[in-house]
Parts: C-alpha cells; structure tokens; sequence
C-alpha cells in the first residue's frame, strides 16, 4: 500500500466501520469490538503508515477530483495535518473504551446511532486534517458539524433540543455567512485555494481587505469558540459526557482552532502577517477571551460547565500563537493542540466518571468524594496540571512556546495574559481537586448502607475510571516526549 492510498483509507475507514456498527447493533458487545477495531486499525494506518513519510520531510498528496480550474477535492498530509490526526485517531481509541462504560453505566439509548455518528465525526476531523485547500477543509469542516448534531440532541429532551438549534444555528451560521464567503473571496484572489509555505496571499491582497479577510476566517471557524460565537459549546454540554470528550478534545473544536491555524500559516503566511502587522489585532480578541472565558469558568458550579468555559479560553491559547505570526508562536499553538486535547479530554473523563460513579454534577456537592475515588481525582489532578501548565506536565511545553512567542513578537502584554490565565486556572480547576480529597464528606456523599464516615472506595465502572487514568498518565508522558512533536511541527516554520 503506497502512503498516497493510505491517506485516502484514513479519511474512509471510519466509514467503513460504520458498516459493522450497524451490522452488529442487535449484539452489543460485537458492535463494540468492531467499533475498537476500526478505532485502533486507523491509528495504526495514521501511525504507521502515514507518519514516518511526514517525518522524512514527505508531503503525500492524493487527488480526488476537480471541482473547478484551481479548485480540488484533494488531500496532502502536512506535519500541523499529521499531528491533528494523530490526535483524533489516537484519542478516539481511549474515547470507546469510555464509551462503553459510560453509556451501559448510565444506560443511554440509541447506542447503535451513538457510534455511527461518533464515527462520521472521526472521518470529517481526518478529512479536516488532510485537506489540501480551504475547499477541501470546508467540506469535511461541514461534515463534522452535521454529523455531531445528533450527538448533541442525543436524549431527546426539550433542553437538548434546544441547545441543538444553537449549535447548528450558530456553527452553520458562522461557516455558510463568513467562512464560505472566506474561501470564495480567496480563490478569486489568488485563483487557488491550495496550502502552501509562506501562504498564497502576498501581492494578492492588501490593507485593509487583508484585515477583513482574516476576520471572515477567524470569526466564520465557529468551532474555535472566538467571543463572541462561543455559546453553542456551553450549549451543548447537555450531550453525554463522551460527546463532550469529543466536542473538546478528539474533533470538534481542535478542527476549528486546527484550520484558524493552518490558514494563518499556509493561506496568509506568518511572514506576510508580521510585515503587515495584520494580525495584531486578532491576538487582542484571542487575549480577552482568554481572561474572559476563564473569569465565567469560576463563577460555574456544574463541572462540565466550568470545563466548558475552560476549553473556550484554551483553544485561543492557539489562536494567539497562529496570531502572533512568530515561528515560537506557531509552535507553541501547534502543540497546545495535542496538549490540551489530552488533559481536557481526562477532565471531561473525570466527569463522567463522577456521574456515573456518585451522580454528581455540582463542584459543591463533591466534598470528601476524592476519598471514594481516588483514582478518578488522581487523574483529575493530572489533567488539570497539564490545563494549568505545569511541569512535569505536556501543557508546560506548549505554554513556555507560547511565551517565547510573545518575546519574539515584542507583545509582552500577551505574556501577561497567558501568565494570569495560567493562575486563573489554578483557581477554577484546583477547588475540584482540594474539596474531593482535603474537605468532609458532606452528610449526602455517601450511600446510605456506608455510613458517613466509611473510607469505602466505589469508583464507577473500570471502562468508566481506565480512560482517564490513561490519559492522565499521558499527559505526564508528553513532558516528556515533546521533543517529537516539536521535531514534526519544525517542518512548519522551516523552508
């Protein structure tokens, strides 16, 4: 199989699995299997097959079809490409295992529908990760967005309902009235649409239509829960915790941040950017949804909303390092990509874990609760150290990136910023932690047949509590391989 063929299997291959899902939905331990199978067999093909062709500096290109002269359905793997998808195939493995916990411990309906759509959403964040143009990129960008709505709206309920019409009004809303408008004024521009080094735009475009046209970019990508297009992220937090695995970690919202990013560097071009100073301005609209985002986190006594608003100032971690175009900055946010994603992942884990295991939802309620499970705020404990960036801890490296590239970028303000969010972290994130293993057990924390006092452990389900403390494990391995994904992403800002 030469690596071409490969990076068209890895886009189907979800698809494929989708035929045995539906196949064994009347035998659900098979259904599952088939689910980790086709989850583990992509990873393999994005780990094995495609990968070591990027690190010996490849670019593998397959072309589909095309659409119009300069406009094609086309893939070509690129290291930002390469470590995106390496991140969706590799936490959607982790992601099933948890699934299956989750969804029997909580015994949720229309499984079957569940894991068909989870799929279709792997194969657009793959499809994403590939594409070869912003063309390309939309498509499957739209294909992510359809494809979780029924995740979302996954109960039922009136409340689920309604936050499905905000997460597709304003998702749809965003990329049909900006981004597609984006890609159209870009093609005329420059009669292309492809990714390139050094970006397509210089000597095309200028002034202020270069500002306007970042903006139709930056604001038309939803997914990356810019302020003040952030609500459908809270919105959608009535989905079952794997969902919001999904939504913040595995596709959803990486896709978003990923292609804010990828045409900063290979659209724009971060030499055009610095010389223009065009982007200036979006570092300050990424700088106060940082501090923003994090102030309303500490006002949230749900978990899964204080981790909610979490994620909206972490993704623009991302978005200031593409926006302060410094190769530092650009590193920095590339990596974020893969260091968040993991740590929140093991938060939203923990979560669903709490839930299942103690039926609690509320940080108020959680008091003494780290004693009954430990294992699950261990890994709580873990997840938010690499969030707050800490070492030895994986988010610590894409943070000390991030403030190189403020100095490089002479924007020390942004420093600041990324400086008080890191302890504005500390203060929504830690109370978790501080009130499950240091505070009493509150009168109703216990079950009844315990006792108030019992030191019982009643973890949720293993499928539940495994998960997390995998990837909280790996959050402690990335400190420690980080030197790969900076060696994968130096092929970004390097000729």
């Amino acid at each position: 199989m030469t690596v071409e063929t490969a990076v068209g299997l890895a886009v189907l291959w979800p698809l494929a699995g989708i035929g045995l899902i539906a196949l064994f939905r009347r035998w659900p331990n098979v259904r599952e299997t088939a689910t980790l199978l086709t989850a583990g067999s992509l990873f393999a093909i994005v780990a094995k097959v495609i990968l070591p062709a990027v690190m010996a500096g490849g670019r593998p290109r397959l072309d589909i079809i095309e659409v119009l002269p300069g406009l094609q359905l086309a893939f070509e793997v690129e290291p930002l490409g390469m470590l995106f998808a390496l991140v969706a195939s590799g936490l959607w493995i982790v992601t099933t295992l948890y699934s299956i916990g989750y969804m029997r411990g909580h015994h949720e309906e229309n499984q079957t529908r569940f894991y068909i759509c989870f799929a279709l959403a792997i194969s657009g964040a793959v499809g994403v990760a590939f594409a070869a143009n912003v063309f390309t990129l939309f498509v499957f960008y739209e294909a992510i967005t359809l494809s979780t709505y029924p995740l979302v709206t996954h109960h039922g309920t009136e409340a689920a309902k309604r936050a499905g019409r905000v997460y597709l009004g304003i998702l749809m809303g965003t990329s049909v009235g900006f981004l597609l408008f984006a890609l159209v004024w870009t093609y005329l521009a420059a009669g292309t649409t492809e990714f390139r080094p050094g970006g397509i735009l210089a000597g095309q475009i200028d002034g202020w239509q270069l500002i306007v046209l970042l903006g139709l970019y930056a604001f038309g990508t939803g997914k990356a829960a810019l302020m003040p297009f952030h609500r459908w992220l809270p919105a959608a937090m009535v989905a079952p915790t794997p969902v919001s695995a999904l939504l913040h970690a595995v596709a959803v919202v990486k896709a978003g941040v990923f292609t804010v990013l990828k045409v900063l560097v290979y659209v724009f071009g971060i030499d055009l950017l610095a010389s223009t100073d065009a982007s200036r301005w979006l570092t300050w609209v990424a700088a106060f949804t940082i501090i923003a985002a994090s102030i309303v986190a500490l006002t949230k006594d749900n978990l899964k909303a204080r981790l909610a608003y979490s994620t909206i100032s972490q993704l623009s971690y991302i978005v200031l390092g593409g926006a302060l175009a410094t190769s530092a900055g650009v590193l920095g946010g590339g990596m974020h990509i893969a260091m968040h994603a993991v740590g929140k992942i093991t938060l939203f884990f923990c979560a669903g874990a709490i839930l299942v295991g103690a039926h609690k939802t509320e940080i108020s309620e959680m008091d003494g609760l780290g004693r009954r499970m430990p294992f699950t705020f261990g890994a709580f404990l873990l997840g938010s150290l690499s969030v707050i960036g800490l070492p030895p801890m994986g988010g610590s490296w894409s943070k000390w990136y991030l403030m190189l590239g403020t100095v490089e970028a002479g924007q020390l303000t942004m420093m600041l910023v990324l400086m008080a969010s890191s302890l504005l972290s500390i203060a929504y994130l830690m109370p978790v932690v501080v009130r499950g293993f240091f505070r009493p057990p509150t009168a109703d924390g216990h079950d009844d047949q315990d006792g108030e006092d019992s030191p019982k452990i009643r973890e949720a389900p293993l499928l539940c509590v495994m998960p997390p403390v995998l990837t909280g494990i790996g959050c402690v391995v990335l400190f420690f391989y980080a030197d790969d994904i900076y060696r994968l992403l130096m092929g970004i800002v390097t000729p």
